[in-house]
């Protein structure tokens, strides 16, 4: 099985879906990363809060950690990544020339701009792809419900998760270990209403069997 996960900015796909690609991989699936922007950007002041070739470093360091065999960049600029064509065009071409099976892809109810119209760019891209699942990298309130109808049992791959979430070193650092609580947090929950110590739950969008 082929596998493309799409993610706005390095250390989203790790933190909304890495325990089920640790999972994809050992089970001998071929997962490929997507990360759209340079992942660079600076707050209102103007200050430099991470640059993107120690965002790059990071995300190499992450992908290494779980064995995905294929990082592809797309380099737009972090912020200010718009659902267009140009965007769309990228995403369908890694489907088309991977031959992709299975797409993971933000939700498209996120707040973050960035994370919103990268999902709204992948679900044109795989329009055709059998399977589309939409995670969670951000959980602040949105206008519209997150409707969570797919679970993926990760217990045997949590500490895989929190390793490749650590590795995003510059991000750790400014709001790690609070954020990595929420989120191993999240997945407990998710878990116990599976029945199993640790789960990632997602939003099908379509799923062919």
């Amino acid at each position: 099985m082929k596998v493309l996960t799409v993610g706005a900015h390095f250390d989203d796909i790790e933190l909304g879906c890495g325990g089920t690609v640790a999972k994809h991989i050992y089970e001998g699936d071929d997962v490929i990363f997507f990360v759209a922007t340079d992942s660079g950007y600076t707050n209102f002041a103007k200050e430099v809060i991470r640059k993107p070739e120690i965002a790059l470093q990071e995300g190499q360091e992450a992908v290494a950690i779980l064995g995905v065999k294929e990082l592809i960049c797309g380099n737009f600029v972090t912020n200010n990544l718009q659902f267009n064509d140009e965007l769309v065009t990228n995403i369908r071409k890694i489907i088309d020339e991977k031959q992709i099976d299975v797409v993971y892809t933000h939700w498209v109810g996120d707040i973050h701009m960035d994370h919103q119209n990268v999902a709204k760019a992948t679900l044109s891209a795989a329009r055709h792809v059998k399977r589309i699942l939409m995670y969670r990298s951000n959980f602040y309130d949105a206008p519209h419900d997150f409707h969570g109808n797919y679970y993926v049992d990760i217990s045997d791959f949590i500490s895989t998760k929190e390793r490749v979430v650590k590795a995003h070193v510059s991000e750790f650092k400014r709001s790690g270990e609070v954020w990595l609580r929420f989120i191993m947090n999240q997945n407990q929950n998710d878990g116990q209403k599976i029945g199993v110590s640790y789960a990632e739950c997602f939003e099908v969008v379509r799923y062919c069997v």
